[in-house]
This record gives C-alpha cells, sequence and structure tokens, in this order.
C-alpha cells in the first residue's frame, strides 16, 4: 500500500534557526546590522587574536552580539561555548567596514568549513544537530584601529534554544559517527515552526532525519517556489523511508530563501513525527 505523508508544518525560514548551519547564517543578517560594543581608546587585550581552544559560559544574549569578552573557563569547568578556530579577513577585504556583509559571508563560509572539520559531522549531519557555532569580531574600535581577526565558537545549541548545553572538556570529534541523541536536534510541540527545538534524548514529537541538496555552489538562486515544491516532494519520501514506509505518516520540512542561498547553504532539512 502507498504510505500517505501529511505536510505537518511548511517554515520558510529567513534566519535564525536550528542547528549550526542555521545558526551561523545568522551572521549574515542578524550581526552585520549590529555595531561593535566599544568605545574609547583600543586596548591591546582588544587588539589580540583570541587563543584557540579557550571554553566560555556564553548565553543566547552573548551569542546576538558581534563582540564578546565574556571571561574564559577552564575547559574542565562547565563551558557552552569553545573557540575552535580564529581568521582574519583576506586582504581584499582589509578596508571593509565593520558591518560589511561581504566579512560576514566570508567568515560564514571560514566558520563552516572548520566547524565540520572540527566536529566530524558531515554537511547534513550539521544541519540536524542541536550544537552549532557563532562568530565573533573584536569591538569596532579595535577593528577600526585594524584588528581584523574573528573567531568561531562551537555552542551547545541553536537561536531557539532557551538555554545552551554543556559541553564535553574538548568539542573536537563531538559528531563524529553515530552521535549521542543528546547532541541532534528534535522539536516537540504539535507543528515543527511553532515547537520548542530540544535535545533528542529529551521529550519530543518531530525528528529533524534528512537533508535533501537543491544545487551546487556556482548555481543560481532557482526561486521560492521551485525550492519549496522540491523540499516538499524529496522529504515526503525521505520521511517514508526513515520511518520504515508506514500506511500514514506526518512530516515537515525547512526550506531557505535567497540570504541563505547567497550565504553557501543549498540544503533544506526533511522532519518526521515521531518519539524515537
Amino acid at each position: 500500500m502507498l504510505a500517505l505523508g501529511r505536510v505537518q508544518e511548511i517554515m520558510p525560514i529567513v534566519r535564525r534557526a536550528v542547528a549550526p548551519l542555521l545558526l551561523s547564517l545568522a551572521a549574515l543578517t542578524l550581526l552585520t546590522g549590529c555595531r561593535g560594543l566599544g568605545s574609547g581608546d583600543t586596548s591591546a587585550t582588544e587588539a589580540a587574536a583570541p587563543d584557540l581552544g579557550t571554553c566560555r559560559l556564553l548565553t543566547p544574549d552573548d551569542v546576538a552580539r558581534p563582540s564578546n569578552d565574556t571571561a574564559p573557563v577552564d575547559c574542565s569547568e562547565p563551558h557552552t561555548a569553545q573557540t575552535f578556530t580564529v581568521g582574519t579577513v583576506p586582504t581584499d577585504l582589509s578596508h571593509a567596514s565593520y558591518d560589511d556583509s561581504r566579512v560576514a559571508a566570508y567568515a560564514y563560509r571560514y566558520c563552516t568549513s572548520h566547524f565540520i572539520d572540527f566536529t566530524g559531522a558531515d554537511e547534513s549531519l550539521a544541519m540536524r544537530t542541536i550544537v552549532s557555532w557563532a562568530w565573533f569580531r573584536p569591538t569596532q574600535d579595535a577593528w577600526d584601529a585594524g584588528a581584523h581577526w574573528f573567531r568561531c565558537d562551537v555552542i551547545g545549541g541553536g537561536d531557539q534554544t532557551k538555554q545552551y548545553l554543556d559541553l564535553p572538556t574538548d568539542a573536537q570529534g563531538l559528531l563524529l559517527g553515530r552521535p549521542k541523541d543528546q547532541w541532534m536536534v528534535c522539536a516537540q510541540g504539535a507543528t515543527v515552526a511553532g515547537a520548542a527545538k530540544v535535545p533528542c534524548d529529551q521529550k519530543h514529537t518531530w525528528r529533524a532525519v534528512t537533508t535533501i541538496v537543491l544545487g551546487s555552489a556556482a548555481d543560481a538562486y532557482p526561486g521560492d517556489t521551485l525550492v519549496q515544491q522540491r523540499t516538499k516532494d524529496f522529504c515526503s519520501k525521505s520521511v517514508g523511508a526513515w520511518l520504515d514506509y508506514p500506511v500514514d505518516y506526518d512530516f515537515g520540512y525547512s526550506w531557505f530563501q535567497r540570504p541563505e542561498w547567497d550565504a553557501g547553504n543549498r540544503r533544506s532539512v526533511c522532519w518526521a513525527r515521531t518519539d524515537r
């Protein structure tokens, strides 16, 4: 018998959603519009690039800001963030303004690549984990004085999680193989869009189970209608297969629009209604 998949939720997301790739795209639409928090003379601390491996106890409010000077903590102590790479802007962006979207786009590509290498996730898994990343610049004054570094932190949660999970002492390789459910993203609620995003080891009604690739890096954005339809068609079949072809099932999907495409995202996410 042909399984019948019911579309529970359609989710065009223009910014800040679950999972690392989704969170990282916030760099393009939220953080690029923010200004630095510093004022006055630029200190040596502000100008110096941060150290790799540094751990911090960051909150969602911290991640919403373009710069961060939260005091480091010992990685053996509770922490929600770890700096996994530090980069500098390329020469052609050396005179870019603090909130130049080209800087955000470069940081997005740089941090995404290094996040995948650091955690061991592939591109599909990176969109289905509760773990995310955020990037920070120095203060406005430090940037204007020539400190053009940025740091990328792995974070124990996403923008739709109310509080972050504590990370292990070292998050390197966290998503290798088959990650534990505590690091995978699920949702608890009647619909995907309106549901709280939670780790999959907690009570949930939805799980992000697969992704669809919608184009190559060189492809132009195909338009909202085509992206949505291709995502819906794929997720209907993919979720049915993941659930072992039941007679009836519910599925949802997250699709993303031009700003995310321009930033480099070529995937949509499929959700299965399930408590497992």
